[in-house]
């Protein structure tokens, strides 16, 4: 299972809940980002396509490595585009070439790529971005990125969670759909 998710600062909680509940690998997808990006947000100024694919593709070749071998994993990612949870299903091939090298495209094959879709209003994840400490994303970047959220929808494979929500209720919503 992959996991991927919204605008939420719940995410990294969510994901790691997870992982432990089900005995999988967690990955945090800010985790992977490229110290320029870090630096770009840190300043203030919203990432665009360009910034986020060859990191996309990264997280892609370490799900694929991880599918790969058997293990099954959750990812806390804002993968805020369709073309984004394209690219860590099916890696960059849409997308132009990196320059030091080619497009590669290897889908997570017969690994079940499930879209876990956190979901609030800007109101309640922005005060929760405001009590997060020591990220390199400062909450006024929000508003950009609820500006180019596409949620997902058919036929991708995902669940709407509300925020609102308590973890445990959260957890038991995602549980219950991976059965």
């Amino acid at each position: 299972m992959k996991q991927s998710s919204r605008p939420a600062s719940h995410t990294s909680t969510v994901g790691a809940l997870l992982a432990n509940k089900l005995g999988w690998k967690f990955y945090d997808a800010d985790d992977y980002h490229s110290e320029e990006n870090r630096i770009k947000m840190g300043k203030g100024v919203p990432l665009n396509d360009q910034d986020r694919i060859p990191w996309l593709c990264s997280l892609h070749d370490i799900l694929l490595r991880d599918v790969a071998s058997g293990q099954s994993v959750v990812l806390a990612c804002s993968a805020l585009k369709k073309m984004y949870r394209d690219i860590l299903n099916r890696g960059g091939s849409d997308v132009p070439p990196r320059s030091d090298e080619s497009a590669k495209e290897e889908p997570l094959a017969g690994g079940k790529f499930l879209v876990v879709h956190l979901c609030g209003s800007f109101e309640l994840i922005y005060g929760r971005l405001l009590q997060r400490r020591g990220h390199f994303m400062p909450p006024e970047l929000l508003q950009s990125q609820f500006s180019i959220l596409e949620p997902p929808s058919a036929p991708e494979n995902f669940i709407h969670i509300s925020v609102d929500k308590g973890l445990p209720e959260i957890a038991a919503a995602v549980l219950e759909a991976l059965k």
